[in-house]
This record gives C-alpha cells, sequence and structure tokens, in this order.
C-alpha cells in the first residue's frame, strides 16, 4: 500500500512541475514581448528627435548653404556656423533595437546629406497602432522600414 501512495505522489510531483513550468515560460514571453515594445516606444521617441534635429538643419540653411549634414555628428554641432555652437541634438542615439550607436542612412537625391535615418534591426514590430505622425509604419515587415526624416 505504501508504494502505492509514493507512486501517486511522485505523479502529482511531476504533474505540478509542469504545470509550474509552463507557467513560468509564459510569463518570461510576455516579459520579452513587453521589453520589445518598451525598444519600440523608444525607436519612436529617439527617431522623433532626430526627425526634429534634421528639420532644425534644413530650417538653419540659406544662400547656399548644405539643406542636409553630411554625417550624424553635424547635427551636434553645425559645422556651418563656425563662430557658433549650433546643437540641433545633444549626441547620436543609441538605436534601442539592436543595442548600437549606428544607423541606417537615407541620403538626398542627390547624394550630398542625410535627409532621413532608420534602425538596421531586421525583426519584425510588434506594434500594429500608431499615431497619426507615424501611420505609415502600419503594416511595415521590418522595423528597418520606419525611417525618420524629412523629404528632399
Amino acid at each position: 500500500m505504501k508504494s502505492l501512495n509514493r507512486g501517486y505522489a511522485f505523479l502529482m510531483l511531476l504533474i505540478a512541475l509542469a504545470v509550474v513550468s509552463l507557467t513560468a515560460a509564459s510569463f518570461f514571453k510576455l516579459g520579452q514581448f513587453g521589453q520589445r515594445r518598451t525598444a519600440e516606444l523608444e525607436l519612436l521617441e529617439k527617431g522623433a528627435r532626430m526627425d526634429a534635429a534634421l528639420a532644425s538643419y534644413a530650417k538653419l540653411s540659406a544662400g547656399g548653404q548644405a539643406f542636409a549634414p553630411k554625417r550624424l555628428e553635424d547635427l551636434l554641432r553645425d559645422p556651418r556656423f563656425p563662430k557658433l555652437v549650433i546643437r540641433h541634438l545633444r549626441q547620436v542615439e543609441v538605436d534601442p533595437m539592436t543595442g548600437s550607436k549606428e544607423w541606417g542612412l537615407v541620403w538626398s537625391e542627390d547624394g550630398t546629406g542625410i535627409v532621413g535615418m532608420h534602425s538596421l534591426s531586421e525583426q519584425k514590430p510588434v506594434m500594429t497602432v500608431f499615431g497619426p505622425e507615424y501611420s505609415s509604419f502600419k503594416d511595415l515587415p521590418r522595423y528597418a522600414d520606419w525611417i525618420f526624416g524629412q523629404a528632399p
């Protein structure tokens, strides 16, 4: 009789262990989803800052000056005004999807300046609903297709 009870106890222990494992796995997956969603929101915020920096750079262009920076670092200190310190951006942001300061760059039609940028991540976005300023991002297959910037 004792060995029969031990068998049931062992079986119940295995079932309990399986339930705990499945619960932990689902929480882990949910946590990963939450992290990815947070990274997407951060990408949108950083993209908006970069977009504003490119617009600011273009707005200060006059009299034959370049309307777009040749390098991202030109947004940190505008080289067109050597006697003034004009910063369109405080720092080159880290891409939250890749963890790198390297961004994909969109060049002007004549190839002389940067008019936009995007993440280099090939991952599929989780976000499906966007505000009006990013409505064009809906249904894009990867983060690298989310382009931030100004049209030339």
